[in-house]
């Protein structure tokens, strides 16, 4: 699908820089280019009868033959290229302002200012990428750290397309020998088909939920993993964040309740993000703001993938440990045995007889640390690790699904496939499983834009930015 439209964008950023690139795509690219295009003696380069993939030196002419900028062209003919479309690409000299007049010399020769994610939007379209990698280029861009990136260049590869593609061939096998058998039942018996299609069905669902269980930890390796800081008043909630951002962030005082909001920052461990949240302290008060301030933690407890409780070992534990305790109960914990550096008034033994005793929790481990000395960081960091990826991360082995929307289609998929496993070990009728073999293969087809709406198309490269 080639467009008569050609477009063009500013395809860096609009501070000054080095240099700035401008992308044209379309039909038009290179005659469009080639209308402002001058080599040293002042004549036109015509790119048309330029090789593909080939750099050319020249300048950038207004129609009043006044000179713009001194640039490189880049050349890239269909369907070699981004859009698989013919591609120019105009390097010039840094600066939004020398980027903006000559795509403006572009758009009086004919070319549309692209929409957001317009570019990616034709490749997708015109079949050089399927949705899956061009959602894949946007989690490239925004990526925050080295496992999000990983992950997101995985996707670009095209792994959940050769997955997914997989999938829906067995269930298209499926779904042709059943409705072979059922035009021609003299030649095509279905008497062992229910029991086949049994064991297929059960591959099936065996692949898409363990895609969906990966997703868990897909959005903890896009977005981060949320960790709330929790504890009692003045038990050094903000001293420990200050020591693991290695700055001073929150602020630090010896009066309980100092923190009345929740204080958020970002940091990387290894390769890993983590989405901090300081919150106030918990306890019993009249203070109607200090209340605001632990209706807040209550929410950030309720929203995190994983508590960091901490508790002063260098006082004795009290009741309002034990009421922190019941807040973070069933959920996955870290307990932080905070002061490590002064006399102990209690150790691990007695937290386990005590405060633990009985307790469960989804998962929990406990260390020692000093929010003064920084002791007990490294240990932290790898339990934090090792805690939230149980299952070792391999992109060479498996795929983690990080987008909202692609999880959705796993989990259609996957229902409509328990309810065909239901139909067959009730007995149903073997044409009504064509409806669910349908529904599933439809599912797992919007994963990689195969049967995902316009609007649904347009809406997901809306969010791109300008130029790609």
């Amino acid at each position: 699908m080639f467009y008569q439209e050609t477009i063009a964008a500013i395809a860096t950023s609009s501070k000054n820089g080095s240099i700035s690139i401008l992308r044209i795509s379309g039909e038009e690219a290179c005659r469009t280019v080639s209308r402002i295009f001058y080599n040293g003696k002042g004549e036109r380069i015509d790119l048309c009868s330029c090789k593909t993939h080939t750099i050319h030196y020249g300048f950038i002419k207004n129609r009043q033959n006044e000179l713009l900028d001194e640039v490189l062209v880049l050349l890239m003919r269909a369907p070699r290229s981004y859009t698989a479309e013919d591609v120019v690409e105009i390097h010039c000299h840094g600066g939004f302002l020398i980027a903006q007049t000559i795509l403006e010399e572009l758009v009086r020769e004919g070319a549309r200012i692209a929409e957001p994610g317009e570019f990616t939007k034709r490749a997708f379209l015109n079949g050089r990428l399927d949705l899956s990698q061009a959602e894949a280029v946007m989690d490239v861009i925004q990526a925050e750290s080295q496992l999000t990136l990983k992950n997101s260049l995985t996707q670009l590869r095209g792994d959940v397309r050769e997955k997914i593609n997989t999938l829906r061939e067995m269930i298209l096998e499926d779904t042709a020998f059943l409705e072979a058998a059922l035009d021609d039942p003299e030649h095509i018996p279905l008497n062992d088909f229910p029991e086949t299609m049994r064991e297929h069905t059960r591959i099936l669902r065996r692949e898409v939920e363990h895609l969906l269980e990966n997703s868990r930890n897909g959005r903890r390796i896009k977005e981060g993993i949320r960790t709330a800081i929790v504890g009692k008043p003045n038990v050094g909630k903000s001293s420990f964040l200050n020591c693991i951002l290695r700055e001073n962030r929150a602020i630090v005082t010896d009066i309980p309740g100092t923190t009345r909001d929740t204080l958020e920052e970002e940091m990387l461990i290894g390769s890993t993000l983590l989405h901090m949240i300081d919150t106030a302290g918990l306890r019993n008060t009249g203070d109607a703001i200090e209340k605001i301030g632990m209706d807040k933690t209550r929410e950030a407890i309720r929203g995190a993938d994983l508590i960091l409780c901490i508790l002063d070992t260098s006082m004795p534990l009290t009741q309002e440990d034990r009421d922190v305790l019941g807040e973070i109960e069933g959920l996955p914990v870290i307990f932080v045995l905070n002061k490590s550096d002064l006399d102990p008034a209690w150790g691990e033994r007695e937290l386990m007889d005590t405060l633990l005793s009985g307790a469960q929790f989804e998962e929990r481990e406990i260390l020692s640390f000093s929010a003064r000395t920084g002791a007990g960081l490294p240990e932290l960091e790898a339990c934090i690790k090792s805690l939230m990826f149980r299952d070792k991360v391999s992109f060479n082995d498996d795929i983690y699904i990080t987008n909202a929307r692609q999880k959705q289609a796993l989990a259609d998929a996957a229902e409509s496939l328990r309810q065909l496993e239901q139909s067959i070990e009730e007995g149903v009728p073997e044409d009504l499983y064509s409806i669910d073999l349908y529904n599933a293969y439809e599912s797992l087809g919007k994963i990689v834009g195969e049967t995902v709406e316009d609007d649904i198309i347009d809406k997901i490269f809306r969010d791109f930015c300008m130029g790609k």
